[in-house]
């Protein structure tokens, strides 16, 4: 890449008038850093602010986030048109004020929030619902904001700066504001204020930018500028530009759009639906933006082309383990190989720039590329793929986009390529022999052997990394290998919904059918017993054993209704449909499920006959299950247990103050609540102790059984016990595992305008 210098030292002598007024260039860079950070700055704080706001609304599906990207990259893309076809067709003056009329206008739509008519989303419709809902709550500010980068660059591109023949460095600096606001959000905001405060202050930054954009552009129109194509930045002619570069900036915008909601969307499946968690994937993503929108540094994306092999090879040996360790190692592995890959295609972008005539065009296709990419992972792979087949298959195509193997592949003739095709079909047709190889039972397929065959090949692939057909035979390979053969990561009948990827597995040779949510187990059956005989009726099994606090609890809730009379009881969390064993003659049982996914896998009774056989014709209301709940008469449950926690994509509105309190306003003056907690991750043992202990006239406990052996038949489990009775009360705390948990957490009470989810987090690891 040609020195600025040297470029700037080749430019004609400038004229007079303009060397008299160069004195405007000293402050000029820090008075359009300043706008473009700031700008930047609300760009982005804004995106998991209202994420936040819809997520209650959508049972906190990771899949809020994913399709939030979706949108604001299409938002981001439609502001770059809008400020190309300013810069193309308008004057300075008029395409000035235009922008400043948008901004002024989006003061109207002010503040960001979820419109009143957006209360219930369908059940089958949540993708389309969760797009108008972020159209009509955040749209118009964010349309007008993301024209600013491009816009701003184009005005200091023809002013009299000595950086503005190649003004591409801004976009790095303006992701530098961006970056920050990915940093402090979850540090600085969301634990300290409530979503209302900071959509007020976010309005006010708002017109605070307004004010800022309108001093620049006086500044742009006071100061003289160069002449339309007079100053070029690329090898390129500034009046001329190949539909191949288009193309080739949108494939290299493509890839990391589509891994960063692929990644964040399996990261947001196993761990939370949060900020804390959404942001760290989107701060790396900008980060890579930041260092390769500069001079120099090319050290560091040899390195990052050299790690994506290994890393991606790690990734496919242990993607879909649900153990610790090998869970871990996904996540590590995960993130190097994000990292890296969308280093090494965002260098490639700055790399191809054209000349800086064509700058507001360069950042359209980027944009396109970024938006289609999103649209892949965040809405067509969901439909098309049964598992998150997508996260790995773009770390393979990125590495295609690295600058040698582009430049190999241009240079071969068609018979290295019938070779590559040859070799490609004969290794695909090696791994469809293994399968069906183990489909006939003729070998068993572990996953050491996965292992080993997917080291094998990325050993290979590395060794031979500077040999073009081996790698693209190899990756080719690999690919086929990911949806081939069976795995951690693919393997039982898969259903994938809005909410996240269900599985149902057999267990020791079909004795037991157990059902994930991700790499958390949501339910389980036996079917057969140790020696191998078929169990006669189902028996609840995991957290809801005949022994579990759970079950124990419903035994107390009847003793106190009166001994064996019929009962009231709601479900919120459906899983397999073990509860549904507990039934009584005469009992009125009211399921609520979010996912009609789950609710298609508990009817089956090829995967579970809790329904089929205890309650067959279960009354199970399909929606969230608090605004469900909201339109149930007020004092009608005997027993209510809220079991949605379990699974990591926690749905933080079940668990506010308001929220608790509309459950305790559906039971019955002695009804008993209980909140089933079990987490991995997140500490909702302290977070419902001391919200609770907000609401007036209500006696709580906790029971903890999380001794027990981590066996599917019965597993430990840990749950609040609450009641508006005092009586009732006295009988709850006479159950077992009762005050077995005495350390809670000092965490602040979640309410439906403030809750922090990272303090849960840091509260659960920090007691371990």
């Amino acid at each position: 890449m040609v020195d600025a210098d040297i470029r700037l030292a080749e430019l004609p002598p400038a004229p007079p008038g303009r060397l008299r007024r160069s004195a405007w260039a000293a402050p000029l860079l820090p008075l359009y850093l300043l706008a473009l950070f700031f700008s930047a700055f609300l760009l982005f704080s804004v995106q998991p602010m209202f994420a936040k706001i819809v997520l209650p609304k959508l049972g906190g599906s990771p899949s809020v986030w994913a399709i939030s990207l979706c949108f604001f990259q299409t938002a981001l893309l439609a502001g770059y048109a809008y400020a190309f076809l300013l810069n193309r067709y308008c004057s300075d003056r008029l395409g000035a004020i235009l922008h400043l009329a948008l901004l002024t206008a989006a003061i109207f739509a002010l503040p960001v929030g979820l419109a009143p008519a957006f209360t219930d989303p369908p059940p089958d419709g949540a993708y389309l619902w969760t797009l108008q809902a972020l159209a009509l709550g955040v749209g118009l500010p964010f349309f007008a904001i993301s024209a600013n980068a491009p816009l701003l660059q184009a005005w200091f591109s023809r002013g009299v700066h000595p950086g503005a023949q190649d003004p591409y460095f801004l976009y790095g600096a303006s992701n530098l504001g961006s970056l920050l606001a990915l940093l402090t959000y979850p540090l600085l905001f969301e634990p300290f204020l409530g979503l209302g405060f900071q959509s007020a202050v976010w309005s006010v930054g708002f017109v605070a930018l307004i004010c800022m954009i309108a001093v620049v552009a006086l500044v742009f129109l006071s100061v003289p500028t160069a002449s339309p194509g007079a100053l070029t930045t690329a090898a390129e002619p500034a009046d001329h530009l190949r539909w191949s570069q288009r193309f080739g900036w949108m494939l290299l915008a493509f890839i990391p759009s589509g891994l960063l909601v692929a990644f964040t969307t399996y990261l947001t499946t196993d761990i939370a639906s949060a900020p804390f968690i959404w942001l760290p994937p989107l701060a790396l993503f900008l980060l890579t933006f930041v260092l390769a929108f500069r001079q120099g540094g090319d050290t560091l994306f040899r390195i990052a082309a050299m790690l994506q092999i290994p890393l991606l090879t790690l990734v496919i040996c242990f993607l879909g383990w649900s153990d610790a360790e090998s869970w871990k190692i996904t996540c590590v592995a995960g993130v190097g190989a994000f990292f890296a890959t969308s280093l090494v295609c965002h260098r490639e972008l700055y790399e191809s720039r054209p000349s800086a005539n064509h700058l507001t065009e360069f950042y359209l296709w980027m944009s396109l590329g970024g938006v289609l990419g999103g649209i892949f992972a965040a809405i067509i792979a969901p439909n098309i793929f049964r598992t998150i087949y997508e996260f790995p298959l773009l770390l393979l195509l990125g590495m295609a986009v690295r600058p040698s193997i582009l430049a190999a592949l241009k240079g071969l003739d068609r018979r290295a390529f019938r070779n590559i095709l040859i070799a490609i079909m004969t290794g695909l047709g090696l791994l469809i022999a293994l399968k069906a190889i183990v489909a006939y039972g003729l070998i068993t397929y572990s996953p050491g052997l996965h292992l080993l065959i997917a080291l094998a090949i990325g050993i290979a692939a590395f060794v031979t990394r500077r040999e073009v057909a081996c790698l693209v035979t190899l990756a080719a390979i690999m690919a086929g290998m990911v949806f081939l053969l069976p795995s951690p990561f693919n393997e039982g009948q898969t259903e994938r919904s809005f909410f996240g990827i269900l599985k149902v597995i057999d267990s020791d040779n079909g004795a037991m059918h157990v059902l994930y949510h991700g790499v958390t187990v949501h339910g389980a059956q036996r079917f057969k017993t140790a020696d191998g005989a078929p169990v006669a009726a189902p028996v609840p099994a995991t957290y809801y054993h005949p022994a579990s606090p759970i079950a124990l609890g419903l035994d107390a809730a009847r003793a106190i209704a009166g001994g064996g009379g019929p009962m009231h009881i709601g479900i919120i969390g459906l899983g397999a449909g073990s509860m549904a064993c507990y039934v009584k003659p005469g009992d009125v049982w009211t399921f609520f499920e979010i996912d009609p996914a789950v609710i298609r896998i508990a009817r089956d009774p090829k995967s579970f006959t809790y329904l089929s056989h205890c309650q067959p014709d279960a009354n199970i209301i399909v929606g969230d299950a608090r605004l469900k709940l909201a339109s149930e008469a007020p004092e009608r449950f005997d027993y209510l247990l809220v079991d949605a926690f379990s699974s990591d994509a926690v749905p933080v509105h079940l668990i506010t103050r308001e929220a608790l309190a509309l459950d305790l306003s559906k039971l019955k003056p002695d009804g008993v609540l209980v909140l089933h907690l079990s987490n991995r991750h997140l500490d909702l043992l302290s977070v419902a102790s001391r919200t609770l202990a907000t609401l007036p006239g209500v006696h709580f406990t906790v029971a903890a059984d999380l001794e027990r052996p981590a066996e599917l038949d019965a597993l430990g489990s840990a749950v609040i016990y609450a009641t508006k009775s005092k009586a009732a009360f006295e009988q709850l705390e006479r159950l077992p595992y009762i005050g077995k948990t005495q350390s809670i957490a000092a965490l602040q009470p979640w309410t439906d305008d403030f809750s922090n989810v990272l303090a849960a987090l840091i509260a659960k690891y920090w007691a371990r």
